[in-house]
């Protein structure tokens, strides 16, 4: 060898040691799926090909968030499902003939393939024939996954043949296991695993295979064949990235925004108009939950700067939702708008800074305001104003839409995007948003003109409140540091500073003395507060309401203060004067006419004033005995209220077997059950009831008069619990109660629109429902159907119901009665729709300080932003409505049954 070829092959060696010393987690990736790449033709198929920064950026985080999972149903050569975990950048990927199943006697087959790109668990679509797997792909689950405690070194475990590992899927859930089998298949290149289910809550040893119970996809509900006969390819196509986190479309690094020729607008139709100054902006109203059914746009709620961009010849304008000049300060959004063809031209969107996951964050778009360009800017565009001296704002958001793609396609880069948008699947979409860490989603009519100022065309659900507050004050930081402890926040209500409490996380060292800075010429005496609780003014120093906060919250708490406030940074694009306390809108409800559903919303009764107790015409042994020290109800009060309302509540409880809550010594002693009858209740009737495990008739409590039902104050009954079944037919009930218990944490409008959300499904069923408090924090979902099943078949539907609920909206609503589950969510209560159960009454008193009342509602009073209350004491407040109309009157009176149908409607099998 040559001394030349000795010092080039020295130099080639210490080159190719270079590069492995540098090689990075995308070199990782790489390796990872080049069997996969060199199974596919990228060229042909729009399955991804993992090449994108965003798939090997994913890869790279991997390790610091809960990882994702992905269940693909997938009809190539057979139907089988493709079980897919991420790790160390990739989907470590198994395909299993049967599916998984919750009966852990059931052993699926899972036959380990090639790894998969991080962007493949958002591919739903038709892989075309003659390619490698040829067929159509369905998105049947998906979620995150952790392993097990004791089994987290996920790569010796992939290495050993056992992986233990907790599911947190929309279907799939709890603790699984994957055991390579051993012998030969352990050698083979696509070794053979058994997919297993582990002990726990969600295991099910009997029941439907959730295969056969859940067959359509979890991200748009459409079915093998639906999707088969489309062309689209949900969340990503060839040229578009996705992934766990990834949602929006990048441009490949360096894309330059160069002018292209100017696509050919058919504009001759729309009113000709100069180009406006600026127009005030529309604006979302918020809501509790995404409306679903046709109609309506869902796009991702960006977490950015609401910019309007006009374009005049070569002069750029980007101006504030205010009419800010912002053009200087966002220089490279403004370059990428002058590149646009057309000359004319006003657009309407969001400049955002993007995570390396996809997903925007405020805070990093002021730290690239406040630290330089240090965080590239992209302008989501999601509306068109003007264009080429005409106004399209008449027409409907579709084709503004439509316009807008001819527009900005030519010129999309990495400073300029097109905000997509799914047409169904809202509360689908909201869910995933969530879950994928996105702020939310906005929803808008497909219809709808563009109108300036707060719309109900525009609706915008958050994962968490996150809205602007006016810093009032503040304190200073405890350690002693040149910066801030907290921030007093607050909002306007009628031209006053309302109080809403204190944020004091979300700062860096750096942004709290920035702030510090800004807050110390605005210092004044008094404070700018209608009103300042003791809590507000410990170490307060009070400023001039100036400048706004954008922050991030839980919740509100029940006397209007905020819950665990972050800030998040300063908005400078809009006036402390209009920063309100935003509510959510009612959600609007899908129409009968195309197979879906609205919530009823006919006018409140006005109600009467309320008449004074009659004296119930009952004996009572020491008439004057309190039963409740807080409100102190007496037992007579008990009786004559019992009197007074027994036409509101004899209906519900007449000719029905009952259980009654006694307080003996009131409500502060023991109180206890009692549905046989007894010497105690001499004037009550009895209805025979067999024992359900000796058979031998018992006497259950049952009443049919006014008098009877006075007379019960007597034994100190504060509760009445029906059966839902009469006593001419106690083996087929006729009333069905979806019970609403929420967490303490969740306000009023959040249960409210639970409520709704639970009478609309019902409504697609073909059911009307009604409502009413309990008397407590929950609420009553309640029907009444025609006797026709019996109980467990009435108890096996409302479980279906809740369990479709639960589907629906995960992240609200639970369906299992573990406690420790329910921290900031609604508890589907199904169980007391089985033999021998009950529910509360209408208007019965309840047996609990205070003595509250459960009172039956109108839909259209579930607005409002606290609770009512209706207690014994409160009545002449609220009495009333047993002058006025009956919200409940026609209950009962129109004909509804549970069919066939109805039960093949939420996957039961006709019976």
């Amino acid at each position: 060898m040559t001394t030349a070829k000795k010092v080039a092959k020295k130099a080639s060696t210490a080159k190719a040691a270079k590069t492995v010393a540098k090689a990075t987690p995308s070199d990782a990736v790489d390796e990872q799926l080049a069997r996969y790449r060199s199974m596919r033709d990228f060229g042909i198929t729009a399955e991804p090909s993992g090449a994108s920064t965003a798939g090997q950026q994913a890869g790279e985080k991997v390790r610091s968030m809960q990882w994702p999972f992905v269940i693909q149903k997938h009809a190539a050569s057979h139907l089988h499902y493709d079980f897919r975990l991420g790790w160390n950048g990739v989907l470590k990927s198994w395909a299993c003939a049967k599916g998984p199943s919750y009966n852990v006697k059931d052993k699926r087959l899972a036959v380990q393939v090639e790894d998969h790109p991080m962007e493949y668990g958002g591919f739903e679509g038709i892989i075309p024939a003659g390619q490698y797997g040829g067929g159509t792909v369905m998105v049947w689950d998906q979620g995150t996954w952790e392993p097990q405690p004791g089994h987290t070194d996920v790569d010796a475990a992939l290495r050993d043949g056992q992986i233990k590992f907790i599911m947190h899927g929309a279907k799939i859930k709890g603790k699984w296991a994957l055991i390579r089998m051993g012998g030969k298949a352990a050698t083979e290149r696509k070794p053979n695993w058994l997919l297993i289910k582990e002990h726990d809550d969600f295991e099910r040893p009997d029941g439907p295979s959730i295969t056969d119970e859940e067959p359509d996809s979890v991200v748009t509900n459409r079915t093998m064949d639906q999707i088969a006969h489309s062309e689209d390819h949900v969340w990503n196509s060839k040229d578009t990235q996705s992934g766990p986190k990834a949602w929006y479309r990048q441009p490949s690094k360096g894309e330059a925004p160069t002018p292209q020729p100017a696509p050919k607008l058919d504009l001759a139709a729309l009113p000709k108009e100069n180009q406006p100054t600026f127009l005030t902006p529309q604006l979302a109203q918020q809501s509790e939950n995404a409306p679903d059914g046709p109609g309506w746009l869902h796009e991702l709620k960006l977490d950015g700067y609401r910019i309007q961009a006009r374009k005049s010849g070569t002069k750029v304008q980007m101006l504030t939702r205010s009419g800010l000049d912002w053009t200087a300060r966002i220089p490279s959004v403004a370059a990428a708008v002058a590149a646009l063809p057309t000359e004319d031209l006003t657009l309407d969107g969001e400049v955002v800074v993007l995570s390396p996951d996809g997903t925007t964050n405020f805070a990093d778009l002021q730290a690239s305001f406040q630290d330089g360009a240090k965080n590239p800017l992209t302008y989501f565009v999601f509306d068109l104003l003007h264009v080429e001296g005409r106004d399209p704002r008449a027409l409907p958001l579709r084709a503004r839409k439509a316009l807008l793609v001819d527009i900005l396609t030519p010129a999309v880069s990495d400073h300029l995007q097109l905000s997509e948008h799914l047409e169904s699947g809202g509360p689908l979409m909201f869910k995933k948003a969530c879950e994928l860490g996105a702020e939310g989603i906005i929803s808008k009519r497909a219809e709808g003109k563009y109108q300036s100022g707060r719309a109900s065309d525009w609706l915008k659900m958050k994962c968490l409140h996150e809205q602007e507050f006016v810093i009032g004050g503040f304190t200073l930081p405890s350690n002693g540091s040149g910066g801030i402890g907290a921030l007093l926040l607050g909002y306007y209500r009628d031209k006053k500073l309302i109080y809403a409490g204190r944020s004091g996380t979300g700062f860096t060292q750096k942004s709290s003395k920035q702030i510090r800075q800004q807050l110390e010429p605005l210092r004044s005496e008094k404070p700018a507060f209608d009103s300042t609780p003791a809590e507000a003014r410990r170490g307060a120093i009070w400023v001039t309401p100036t400048l706004v906060a954008q922050v991030r919250f839980a919740t509100w708490t029940a006397d209007h203060q905020l819950r665990q406030a972050a800030f998040l940074g300063l908005r400078e694009d809009k006036p402390a004067t209009e920063v309100v306390r935003e509510t959510s809108a009612p959600t609007p409800k899908r129409a009968k006419s195309s197979a879906t559903h609205k919530a009823p919303q006919p006018k409140a009764a006005k109600l009467l004033p309320a008449k004074p107790l009659e004296k119930a015409p009952v004996r009572l042994t020491h008439p004057d005995k309190i039963l409740d020290p807080e409100s102190k109800i007496t037992k007579q009060q008990l009786a004559d209220y019992f009197w007074s309302a027994a036409p509101r509540i004899l209906p519900h409880i007449a000719d029905r077997p009952l259980t009654l809550v006694r307080t003996p010594d009131g409500v502060s002693g023991e109180t206890f059950f009692q549905k046989h009858t007894s010497k105690s209740f001499p004037n009550l009737g009895s209805v025979d009831i067999p024992n359900k495990k000796t058979g031998v008739p018992e006497p259950y409590i049952t009443l049919n008069t006014p008098e009877q039902l006075a007379s019960l104050a007597q034994m100190s009954v504060l509760e009445l619990h029906p059966w839902g079944s009469r006593n001419e037919d106690l083996e087929h009930p006729d009333r069905l109660v979806i019970d609403l218990d929420p967490d303490e944490s969740l306000s009023w409008p959040t249960v409210t629109a639970a409520a709704q959300e639970v009478c609309a499904y019902l409504q697609t069923l073909g059911l009307e429902s009604f409502v009413k408090t309990t008397g407590g924090k929950g609420l009553h979902v309640v029907l009444a159907i025609t006797p026709g099943y019996d109980w467990p078949i009435i108890k096996d539907f409302a479980h279906a119901v809740v369990n479709a609920l639960e589907r629906q909206n995960p992240r609200l609503y639970l369906t299992k009665m573990t406690k420790a589950a329910r921290t900031g969510k609604i508890y589907l209560d199904y169980l007391r729709n089985e033999r021998g159960a009950t529910a509360v009454a209408p208007y019965s008193t309840r047996a609990r300080p205070g003595v509250g009342i459960a009172v039956p509602l109108d839909w259209s009073e579930l607005g409002g932003e606290t609770r009512p209350i209706f207690r014994l004491a409160t009545f002449p407040e609220w009495g009333g409505r047993l002058e006025s109309t009956d919200p409940w009157k026609s209950l009962g009176v129109k004909k509804q049954s549970i069919t066939p149908d109805t039960l093949k409607a939420v996957g039961m099998k006709s019976r």
